[in-house]
C-alpha cells in the first residue's frame, strides 16, 4: 500500500469470475499493472442476475462465494457486487478510478465506457487486457466441458 504522501491510483476491473481460473488471474494481474507502481485494484463482480441477463444461464457459484474468491487474491484489493440495473455512470460515480481495465473479450463493453467517458469529459484512462497464451482450463466454459467430458 501507498505511504500517506504517495497517492494510488484507483483501476477499475469488472466480470462474472465463474469457476475461477488462472485467465482471471492472469487478466487481473495486468489490470492492476495498467495503475502503475502503487495502483489499488477494486473489482466489480457481476451479480447472478446480470449473469443469467446477459448470458442466458445463472453462474455455476453464486455471487457472494465469488465475490470473496476474488476479493482473497492477493492482486485484489477490493471486490464488490454489482448494481442490479448496471449503469456504467454509476459505477463510475461511485469508484471513481483513474484507468477501468477491460479484458479481450468486452468490446461492447469498451466502447459503451469510452463513450461516457467522452461525453462527460473524465479523466479515465481505458484499458484493453490481451488474450493470454491458450491454455486448456483458461476459461470457465472450458472448465464446464471437461467436466460434462469426465463425468459424462
Amino acid at each position: 500500500m501507498p505511504t500517506e504522501h504517495e497517492k494510488s491510483t484507483v483501476v477499475l476491473a469488472s466480470g462474472v469470475f465463474d469457476l475461477l481460473h488462472l485467465g482471471h488471474v492472469k487478466f487481473l494481474e495486468e489490470a492492476k499493472k495498467a495503475g502503475g507502481k502503487n495502483a489499488q485494484l477494486i473489482v466489480i463482480i457481476a451479480r447472478d442476475s446480470t449473469v443469467e441477463k446477459t448470458k442466458g444461464r445463472r453462474p455455476v457459484m453464486p455471487e457472494n462465494q465469488r465475490r470473496k474468491l476474488v476479493e482473497s487474491l492477493k492482486v485484489v484489493d477490493e471486490a464488490i457486487l454489482g448494481v442490479e440495473n448496471f449503469d456504467i455512470g454509476d459505477v463510475i460515480g461511485t469508484v471513481k478510478p483513474e484507468v477501468i481495465a477491460l479484458g479481450y473479450d468486452q468490446e461492447d463493453m469498451k466502447q459503451r465506457v469510452q463513450e461516457y467517458v467522452g461525453k462527460n469529459r473524465l479523466n479515465v484512462n481505458v484499458v484493453r487486457v490481451g488474450k493470454f497464451e491458450a491454455d486448456e482450463l483458461d476459461s470457465s466454459s472450458k472448465i464446464r466441458q471437461k467436466i460434462v467430458e469426465k463425468f459424462a
